[in-house]
């Protein structure tokens, strides 16, 4: 156990539990909109903050490192350019996003479809989400395990504590506020690191590219067009449809701030992106028998790095993870408080006591997540399986409730379903270890919305766009 990396460990910990506390107070919590929205009250850098935060997480860190440690760098950029392209067209949607204000997307689906498709809606969104929230246990259990003396599944279950607290504590102002601490953090030490390790343990660039694996000096390294497809598309997908961002972008103080923090966002995923490229791929060539999950986490530990360096990664990778779970955490909770338990009635959603059942849900959730992580073998596979339910099965209805006027309520439903169900099959038959589910969901669930929209009839407020519908106050 390195006394660095514990002193670094334990006063970032004893910072966001401060921050925690502090935006937890019941003068700066008031009601269930704080709670879930911030008040809508987020600035743009802060806003940058707490949505590179959220999606650059352990998916990032571990389960991307992973991808390129086992494929290449070259392979890598197609794997995270699903993450930069959906950015780029998050940017246009921002302020249609910002306007709308809906604390869920299953939200926006009843002021489309009616409430029958947003219960279904909620179902499926919190089916992937605790997927999502439960590698954050695992990846966060990871790192503990290399700064102190934990077992595995000890360190996981002292994640899942820790993240569960923040969540229980300030909801999305205490979370976005440490997001923007962590986003800083995590970018400055994975450079830090990378400019030591291809210096000092590589060589140099030129070096790096000539003791790379010629394998992986093509695009598609080991793997098959379909096969990148299949890793670029749910990370695509995810970003676009993802109520994480939705309610962040809902957050902003105002549409500018909201389409100004997705620039933002844009340039950090590159300087966070880059390096965990880069340092992945140049394990391959130091740690070539180490396990894929820790191709970067390793290069911390000391042998190719001074402990400095290594420590603040370690801790601010453990940062992205924890504050990228208490993110999911909290946006399951604002389904459960606005999509079912107070659905009829939103002034008691908004109430103390909304605030206590979001709470509760945390709670519950959290459990739910840390029994889930003990069925997948790896971050990775976890990671597909969540960002597949959630992009196959629900981005194809937020895009088409925003932009397509012809789509109807039984075309939703049937999408959301087909989707979901295309994915599980898929799963469970194994074939996803070829060919991730989404090659065969995402074309179901387009299919299925198109025609099922085009063969029935819109009505009531299906016939209204929503852009049509009044701004949230």
């Amino acid at each position: 156990m390195n006394l660095t990396f514990v002193i670094v460990l334990i006063a970032y910990v004893a910072i966001m539990i401060t921050i925690a506390a502090w935006f937890g107070r019941a003068s700066a919590m008031k009601d269930g909109e704080d709670f879930v929205l911030a008040g809508k009250s987020l600035p743009t850098w802060v806003l940058a903050g707490t949505l590179l935060a959220t999606f650059v997480g352990s998916g990032s860190i571990i389960g991307g490192a992973n991808f390129i440690f086992s494929n290449g760098p070259l392979a890598g950029m197609l794997f995270f350019g699903g993450t930069f392209c959906g950015i780029i067209v998050l940017y246009f949607i921002a302020p249609r996003v910002r306007r709308n204000g809906f604390r869920t997307v299953p939200e926006l689906f009843e002021s489309k479809f009616g409430r029958p498709v947003r219960v279904v809606g909620t179902i499926v969104v919190l089916v992937a989400f605790i997927g999502i929230t439960a590698y954050q246990f695992t990846g966060a259990g990871y790192i503990l395990t290399l700064i102190t003396p934990l077992s595995t599944t000890q360190a996981t279950i002292v994640a899942t504590v820790l993240i569960t607290f923040l969540s229980l504590s300030g909801g999305l102002k205490s979370v976005a506020w440490t997001d923007f601490l962590s986003a800083v953090l995590i970018v400055l030490s994975l450079l830090g690191a990378l400019v030591w390790v291809f210096l000092n343990d590589l060589g140099g660039f030129g070096s790096y590219v000539e003791r790379l694996d010629p394998a992986f000096k093509s695009f598609t390294g080991v793997l098959t067009p379909w096969q990148i497809l299949g890793y670029f598309l749910p990370l695509f997908l995810l970003i676009l449809g993802d109520q994480n961002m939705h309610q962040r972008l809902a957050s902003a103080r105002s549409p500018k701030v909201a389409r100004n923090a997705t620039i933002l966002f844009f340039v950090g995923a590159a300087l966070i992106v880059a390096p965990i490229i880069l340092l992945a791929s140049g394990s391959t060539i130091l740690m070539p028998e180490i396990n894929p999950d820790m191709a970067v986490l390793a290069l911390a530990e000391g042998e190719f790095t001074p402990a400095g360096i290594g420590a603040v990664l370690l801790v601010a990778a453990l940062a992205l993870i924890i504050t990228t779970g208490s993110s999911y955490l909290l946006t399951c909770s604002g389904n459960v408080v606005y999509d079912l338990v107070f659905i009829k009635d939103k002034e008691r959603g908004n109430s103390k006591k909304g605030v206590l059942v979001g709470r509760a849900s945390v709670l519950a959730i959290a459990i739910l997540g840390f029994i889930m992580v003990q069925f997948f073998e790896s971050v990775l596979a976890l990671q597909m399986y969540a960002y597949t339910m959630y992009g196959a099965a629900i981005t194809p209805t937020v895009l088409a409730a925003l932009f397509w006027k012809r789509v109807t309520a039984a075309g939703a439903l049937s999408s959301m379903v087909a989707g979901g169900v295309v994915t599980v099959l898929w799963e469970v038959s194994g074939r996803s270890e070829e060919i991730n589910s989404v090659i065969p969901a995402l074309p179901a669930a387009i299919a299925v919305l198109i025609a099922v929209s085009l063969l029935t009839k819109p009505h009531g407020s299906d016939a209204r766009s929503a852009a049509e519908v009044p701004a949230r106050r």
